[in-house]
């Protein structure tokens, strides 16, 4: 069992779950984290039946614009749902920007400090408004 200042940051199943030689690989600690993040951005809420309110709703925001409104929705809601669901970070900066070469494509700007190590982290997260053209 894990002790100390880390052990806060836990160990989970690796995102997706998938084995590995018939074992299950795990996620340590600040991968943990990084991988919390992105399952919180990823679910929708009501998905899970015991959490309703758990996720990051993102999908209400395919087929809008690419405007800065659009963008600033989304920053408040990636804010308010890592703030809400993931209790081992301080969020420092949310930042979406459009992407210079796809106009359906939204970046996610992402900056964390995880609070058991004081370590500070930055992810960038692509959001497709439309589906992916060659």
């Amino acid at each position: 069992m894990a002790t100390g200042t880390k052990a806060f940051l836990g160990v989970g199943w690796r995102f997706p779950v998938k084995p590995v030689n018939g074992r299950l690989q795990y996620a340590v600690y600040e991968d943990d984290v990084e991988q919390a993040i992105q399952i919180i951005l990823l679910t929708e809420q009501s998905e899970r039946p015991m959490l309703p309110d758990f996720g990051g709703g993102l999908r209400k925001y395919l087929f809008e614009p690419n405007s800065p409104l659009t963008r600033h929705d989304i920053e408040r809601v990636v804010r308010s749902a890592l703030v809400d669901w993931e209790p081992r970070i301080n969020v420092e900066r949310v930042e979406v920007t459009a992407d210079d070469t796809q106009p359906n494509l939204l970046l996610i700007h992402v900056d964390y400090v995880v609070r058991a190590t004081n370590s500070f982290y930055n992810r960038v997260y692509p959001f497709y408004l439309l589906e992916a053209r060659p």
